[in-house]
């Protein structure tokens, strides 16, 4: 089916990047804010234009290797199984101090450098379920990280926010992960060529979908409720009260 001639498979796959990265490079606005804080406006304007342009060419890079590397045997279950956890971590509840160790630096380049090697250690995630959900098009990949690179800088805030209102935004974001992860898995080479004679029947990639979702739906949501429960709540003495330190 097609939307004003354009392939309604490729507008899929492009809806699923740019929730993919939204989901999982909420965390760019932040990083950014913290390693520009310091600059002048008018440096930290350039630090963010460079600093996100150098991450985007990395974030591609390292894109166009991963679809290079899912063509060879067993790495599309390992991208799987990665893919699965990623969804179901994104589930759980998070720590507040996730960047606290992340310096901001008093040079434009620093800033940028900063900026770039975060992106580079905190995309892995973003890597595997990106090039799971291009099925192999780099050219999508471009395309979808291009769209979305403004919605995760000016927009992360609302997004953000509308995830805080509305959980079962998070919920959704990780069922499309597992989602992906269960496509990635049934179409492994070593899978097709060993039950299917390399051509994977529709309905068994939909049900493996399907399945994958609805694993890392049930499991993130036991692990999360198991988390929240272990936590120890913090008790207030009935007496406590402000001290003096001397009667009145």
């Amino acid at each position: 089916m097609d939307f004003l001639g354009i392939d309604s498979s490729f507008l899929l796959a492009v809806g699923q990047i740019i929730m993919i990265d939204i989901l999982l490079g909420g965390d760019n606005a932040v990083v950014i804010a913290l390693a520009c804080r310091r600059l002048p406006e008018a440096q930290r304007r350039q630090a963010i234009f460079w600093g996100v342009a150098g991450a985007i060419g990395v974030r591609i890079a390292l894109i166009f290797f991963a679809l290079q590397l899912l063509a060879l045997p067993y790495l599309k279950l390992v991208g799987a199984a990665l893919l699965i956890w990623i969804g179901v971590k994104l589930l759980l509840p998070e720590d507040d101090d996730g960047h606290a160790n992340l310096a901001a630096s008093d040079s434009l380049l620093g800033a940028i450098r900063t900026v770039v090697l975060a992106d580079v250690v905190m995309s892995l995630d973003n890597v595997i379920a990106v090039a799971g959900a291009a099925k192999g098009d780099i050219a999508l990949v471009v395309f979808g990280i291009l769209i979305s690179v403004p919605i995760i800088v000016w927009g992360s805030r609302f997004v953000l926010r509308l995830m805080d209102r509305f959980p079962v935004v998070i919920t959704l974001g990780g069922a499309l992960l597992g989602w992906i992860a269960g496509e990635m898995a049934i179409t492994d080479r070593v899978m097709r060529e060993s039950f299917f004679a390399d051509a994977v029947p529709g309905v068994v990639k939909y049900a493996a979908a399907a399945t994958g979702a609805l694993l890392v739906v049930l499991v993130g949501k036991w692990l999360a409720s198991r988390q929240l429960a272990t936590r120890e709540p913090v008790e207030i003495p009935l007496d406590a009260g402000p001290s003096s330190g001397h009667k009145p």
